[in-house]
């Protein structure tokens, strides 16, 4: 059954056409709604309907004359003859069938056309309170009751059997098809004209033409051309990214060997999912869909997740060389796809992009910053850890996440746009990624409204806005020292930042995390998994919550990991042993 089907032909056992918008708007002669030069009196719809013999041979006629391709004739013995011409044009040059067979079939009831159309039978007519759509299957201001109805035309139902058949195939195309005749001026019957006429499915603009069509993937599959496994690769995300790359992947030369065709109703403004009635010829099988996902890393990032013990959170895990997403996982596993849509403050792995903003105006790792114990700026915000250290460099500013280290220094030496425009410009975050599924872009306000909104910025704070994706793409950057946009299918089009990180800058930073990695916040989670590796935790205040959401991000050769955890608490209670029971399982990739 067809939901949403418009009924153009019938309600109840008649044709009814409502004032206001009724048959006697127009008169038929030849195809023109004016009167001819011969003197000939127009024809006109009548109120009476047609007799029983009348309706029979109208139908007749019409099937016969459209069956044997005389469309002008056909279309003559309508009530809108200029409609049904592009109609059954449209239909002979667009479905392109060899042969058509149209046989009467009688009268046919409500019932059998609702059933045909998949709409709900319509109720017994009372009066002239009801009403048929317009000629062009398109409901219009009459196509319900009315108070004012006043009685119109009515029509009798009939049924049609239709047969087509196609070039180089056995294959025959039976269906059960409906038309209403009308009595005319002329005591004449005609077909009233609907595009459900050509078939019970076709309304409105749709249209009807032969088109290709293909199988299905035959299954989903993983890099290694292994069957997908991981509970948060839903049925419904691997269906919208199939979607998704068909629209974005370039044609495939080749695609049209594997092609079979089919009978397709279209809803031109694609609202609507193309109706496939008839298949002409099969299509091949269809090939396995390859992602990028690894399946050993995401058995490792399902089994980060279900290791939170009911906490809410996600991971990312991505190859720096490539930018493809090797791994995604959510708690819970059928929720929201935070890990690609979510968007919570990061902390203070956003101090990574501070760190590049700041070493691109000409601060150096071993440059002193101190770390006092609150920040300059009018509302003074302090560390999470007591004591000042007037002596410490930019680098163990970052080992140790001094917050007041870096917003001093931000807002002395960065102007306040420098971090956002850093953010896109390196790192691509705030532009419209094409991942394969739906992602929320990172936030990172491009001019802070004050100078306590600037140092909230710097620590990944305020309105500043990350997913486990982004961070992960930021670490992968730092990493491979190229922003690769992050794509769940290969060969899908990755956008380019505007320019490439300095291999000085790239260099520093990875120093930064490394040390961070060894003798740093993230030194306890990292343990035996240092060499080629760096990383930053990150802990994030949120209003109304007594803990702290707990963030963290780190590369172990060509691999780059990131993830949240709601509640968590600081960086290495929760997201970072989840991000480093990824790198020990996932090894050197």
């Amino acid at each position: 059954m067809r939901s949403g089907a418009k009924i153009g032909i019938i309600t109840g056992v008649s044709i009814v056409v409502l004032a206001g918008g009724g048959y006697g708007a127009y008169s038929l002669m030849g195809g023109s709604d004016s009167g001819s030069s011969d003197g000939k009196k127009p024809r006109t719809v009548v109120a009476d309907p047609p007799s029983a013999d009348q309706a029979a041979n109208g139908a007749k006629d019409f099937l016969a004359a459209w069956a044997s391709g005389d469309i002008a004739k056909a279309a003559s013995l309508t009530d809108d003859p200029a409609a049904a011409t592009t109609a059954l044009t449209a239909f002979k040059d667009q479905v392109k069938p060899s042969a058509l067979t149209l046989t009467p079939a009688g009268p046919a009831t409500p019932q059998a056309f609702a059933s045909a159309t998949g709409t709900p039978t319509p109720a017994k007519p009372t009066g002239a309170a009801s009403a048929t759509p317009s000629a062009t299957g398109t409901p219009g201001a009459t196509d319900s009751p009315s108070a004012t109805a006043t009685p119109g035309p009515t029509g009798v139902l009939m049924g049609f059997k239709a047969r087509a058949e196609f070039e180089g195939t056995s294959r025959v195309w039976d269906y059960n098809g409906f038309l209403g005749v009308v009595k005319m001026s002329d005591n004449t019957p005609a077909v009233h004209w609907a595009p459900s006429v050509i078939h019970p499915h076709l309304s409105g603009n749709e249209t009807i033409a032969t088109q290709q069509v293909f199988s299905p993937p035959s299954t989903v599959v993983d890099r290694n051309g292994k069957p997908l496994q991981g509970a948060s690769l839903t049925p419904a995300l691997m269906s919208t990214l199939q979607d998704n790359a068909r629209k974005l992947l370039p044609p495939d030369p080749n695609k049209d060997q594997d092609a079979g065709s089919a009978v397709v109703i279209t809803d031109p403004s694609g609202k609507t999912t193309p109706d496939k009635l008839f298949t002409i010829v099969e299509p091949k099988p269809g090939k396995p869909f390859k992602v990028t996902i690894d399946n050993t890393v995401q058995a490792a990032a399902e089994k980060a997740m279900t290791d939170l013990g009911g906490k809410s959170g996600s991971i990312v895990a991505i190859e720096p060389s490539t930018g493809q997403v090797l791994a995604f996982a959510n708690a819970p596993a059928t929720g929201q796809n935070r890990a690609f849509a979510g968007l919570l403050a990061p902390g203070s792995t956003m101090k990574i992009v501070t760190s590049t903003a700041l070493l691109e105006a000409g601060v150096n790792p071993d440059t002193v910053v101190a770390c006092p114990e609150k920040s300059s700026n009018p509302v003074a915000i302090p560390n999470d850890f007591p004591g000042a250290f007037p002596n410490n460099t930019l680098q163990q500013d970052f080992m140790v996440s001094c917050n007041t280290a870096f917003i001093n220094q931000g807002l002395t030496s960065l102007k306040p746009e420098t971090l956002s425009s850093t953010a896109k410009d390196v790192y691509g975050i705030g532009m419209e990624w094409k991942t394969g599924l739906p992602n929320a872009d990172g936030k990172i306000p491009a001019t802070p409204g004050s100078k306590d909104e600037q140092a909230m910025n710097y620590i990944g704070q305020g309105k500043v806005q990350m997913n486990p994706l982004a961070i992960a793409s930021i670490t992968a950057t730092v990493q491979s020292g190229a922003f690769k946009q992050p794509i769940l299918v290969a060969g899908l089009p990755q956008q380019p930042a505007a320019r490439q990180i300095s291999p000085d800058v790239a260099a520093k930073l990875r120093a930064m995390m490394n040390a961070t990695a060894v003798g740093g916040t993230a030194s306890q989670v990292m343990a035996g998994i240092t060499d080629n590796a760096g990383a930053k935790t990150g802990s994030a205040e949120v209003q109304g919550a007594s803990t702290t959401n707990s963030w963290f991000t780190a590369f172990r050769g060509n691999l780059a990991v990131a993830a949240e955890v709601q509640g968590g608490g600081h960086g290495v209670d929760a997201a970072g042993p989840a991000v480093a029971s990824l790198l020990k399982a996932a090894g050197s990739h």
